[in-house]
């Protein structure tokens, strides 16, 4: 009888690196729903993408030349620059499973 290995499915990509997500999240100064996007980002981003993940807190007030970059037209708002494709959501993020699933963190139902 021959012998044969075979190679576990997880083997290949438990060696590869994590993908780092990288999102931006525009404010207006420290408003309660900026506070409270953020608030809800750094959770769901410490839940699903624990150390695979960057948040780039982007105040309007200071900076509002970079609203035109990714056509911010309402605050607070997310963008997902990577992993691609871009997603855009607006609002505090309080609805979780709206959130995860704009996010791509979660399939819709």
């Amino acid at each position: 009888m021959k012998a044969t290995t075979m190679k576990r499915r997880g083997d290949a990509a438990s060696r590869r690196p994590a993908k780092l997500w990288q999102l931006r999240l525009y404010v207006m100064d420290k408003t309660p729903k900026s506070l409270t996007a953020l608030s809800n980002l750094k959770k769901y981003c410490e839940i699903h993408l624990k150390g695979r993940y960057r948040i780039r807190v982007i105040d309007l007030a200071r900076q509002p030349q970079l609203a035109k970059g990714d056509q911010i037209l309402a605050i607070p708002t997310v963008v997902r620059k990577l992993p691609k494709p871009v997603r855009t959501i607006i609002g505090t993020l309080s609805e979780t499973a709206h959130a995860l699933v704009g996010l791509d963190l979660r399939q819709a139902d």
